[in-house]
Formats: C-alpha cells, structure tokens, sequence
C-alpha cells in the first residue's frame, strides 16, 4: 500500500533522515515509534507531502506521489494539535472537507451525520462550536474529520499526547476498534512504547534518523534486534558483570564481555528452574511498588539492583527485607555486542 524508498531528508546541512524503507499493507497499523527528534514525525510528513525528500521515492498503491501536491494524496491527517476550526461547529468542521470538494449539500449532511454516528459524536454535539468540547471529543471531530472524505491512508500525530491519562487508554481503544471498522491503513506516531504496542499491527523504531527494527509488537518487545530497541521499549534489567561472570563460569554460553538484558517479569522470585538452563542468586528485596494486578519488586542481588514483577496472587508477596532466591533463565536474555555510543539504562 505505502512504500518509502531510501528516503533521505535533509534540513540544510542536517540529514533528518538516512535512507528510510518501509513498507504499510493495505488496512495495516502500522506505528513509527521513538523518542523526540527521531525523524519519526517527518517520516510522516513526508508521506503526507508537506516535506519532500531530497533523495527516494514515496508510493502509494503503486504509484509515485512523491512530488503530488497534499490536497491531491487521498490521505486524511489527524495532528497533534487537531488544528480544528474553533469559532465554527462541529458540523461544519467535519464538513469542511466535503464543501472543499463541492459535494451536494444533501450528501455533505449525509456522510457527515454518519461519521459522527461512528464516533460517538451527538446531533447536539455537531451543533456546537468546537471551544465547547472536551479535549476527548475535539479528538473525536478531528478524526471524523479525516475519516469523512473517504481517504485510502489516514494519518495521525500523536493526536493522543493532549489527554489525560485515563482518556487516552479509553480513547486508544476506541481509535484501534475504529480502524478495524473502516479497515483504514493507518500511519500513527508515538513516542509512547505502551501506546504503540496496544495498538499496532506492526512498529517501526526510530532513533536519530534511522529505522533500528520493524516487527510485530511481539517482536519488538521480545525479540529486540538493537540494544537501543531494547532499552527504549519497556523496562528491562541490564546484567552487570558479577552476574555476568556467575553465567557464564555455569555454562550459560553468552560472551562475557557483551551487554546482557532481561525483562522485569521474565525473573522469578523463589521459583528455580534446572541450573543447566538458569542461574539462581541470592538477593534482599529493599523497595516495592504495588500495581494491583502486579507488584514491582527492587532486589539487591549480586551488588546489583534487579527490577521483578510478579504477579498479584495475593499469597506469594515479599516484604522489605526478605531474603528470596532469583531465577535468571538463560533463554530470557537479550544480548549485544558493544557498539560505540549506545548507552544503557
């Protein structure tokens, strides 16, 4: 549906992005994921025609649009700042589009009492002016807006990063559930790594101009291909050396003198497995935090802090203090080569 061919982007002697491919298939969600000043808003930018690249190609279906004018790509934006109109109604906002294109005035009412219908948006609502909405249902208008015109791509700036918390996991849910419905492709920036994994078919990971990994959620979580990947997404425990040093003298076979990681909740508290597929230390639980559903624990083992999450199940808790053996299963580890510059966290 969408590819980027060796797109590179440069802002006068800055290079904002190196040689990006990507490939979105039809009704995808797809996901550019990073951290601020990543290149992963002018990705999007540059599929939507406000920036052309100075080298590759963008193609849509086939066909090269790299240098069509915006109004002429087919694809619905949702920004940030929702850009609404906001002395005009609801209903003239969603229209505003429809009016553009000079549709009949029966069929502009048609389609725009429709879309409304599918965000939950009333006939109320579409009467009033925008200011006197929610920052919950300007979201709403603005992506009934992009939806209206019938585009073939919708794309959307972090369009959840204005609303509180609460809102945006209820809201996240409904925008996935949204674009299952119209089996829209979808482009969505974030540099939320909850957010991009709840919601995406696939993520693409951003870091200074360049792609890191594309994969599933799974993949990126579980299977990070970079040490950045892995430390940008999720909390995660880096092996410091001693510990290190105990695998490897058990056989664990990992370098010694790569960089060892392994996810918070893939340790376990007094469960040990066989020690010809795990290590066990001894360690002191000094902090906890309690979630509900799961607790985090803080565990100084090895003079090392290690992070676990165990599950609530109301029986198995610890307390400050408590002495407790760790399992450290040797099929958990993420490992990487040193490679200069990349940091741990």
């Amino acid at each position: 549906m969408i590819n980027l061919k060796d797109i590179v982007v440069r802002f006068g002697d800055f290079t904002a992005l190196h040689n990006i491919n990507v490939h979105v298939k039809e009704g995808e969600f797809f996901t550019f994921l990073g951290p601020s000043g990543c290149g992963k808003t002018t990705t999007l930018r540059t599929i939507t025609g406000f920036i052309r690249p100075a080298e590759g190609k963008v193609y849509v279906a086939g066909k090269d649009i790299t240098n069509v004018p915006i109004e002429k790509r087919n694809i619905g934006i949702v920004f940030q700042s929702y850009a609404l109109f906001p002395t005009m109604t609801v209903y003239d906002n969603i229209a505003y589009g429809l009016k553009i294109k000079k549709l009949a005035k029966a069929e502009i009412d048609k389609k725009v009492r429709t879309i409304a219908r599918k965000v939950d948006l009333s006939d109320e609502q579409l009467a009033k002016a925008v200011s006197q909405l929610s920052g919950g249902q300007q979201q709403r208008v603005a992506i009934a807006r992009s939806l209206v015109t019938e585009p073939a791509i919708i794309c959307m700036d972090e369009p959840l990063s204005n609303l509180d918390a609460k809102l945006r996991v209820q809201l996240r849910t409904e925008l996935k559930n949204m674009q299952k419905e119209f089996g829209i492709t979808s482009i969505y920036v974030t540099h939320d790594q909850e957010e991009a994994l709840t919601l995406s078919d696939r993520i693409a990971v951003f870091n200074k101009g360049y792609i890191e990994q594309i994969g599933t959620p799974n993949e990126i979580y579980n299977h990070s291909a970079t040490e950045f990947v892995c430390n940008f997404i999720g909390d995660i425990n880096r092996l410091e050396q001693p510990i290190v040093d105990k695998m490897v003298e058990a056989g664990a076979g990992i370098h010694p003198s790569w960089h060892h990681y392994v996810r918070l909740e893939r340790l376990r508290v007094n469960s040990p497995e066989s020690e010809e597929t795990a290590l066990i230390v001894k360690g002191k639980v000094t902090s906890i935090e309690y979630y509900g559903l799961y607790i985090k624990y803080y565990i100084d083992a090895e003079n090392q802090m290690l992070k676990v999450i165990e599950k609530n199940d109301g029986v198995n808790l610890y307390e400050i203090g408590d002495e407790v053996d760790i399992t450290i299963s040797y099929r958990d580890l993420m490992s990487y080569e040193p490679q200069e510059g990349v940091s741990a966290q």
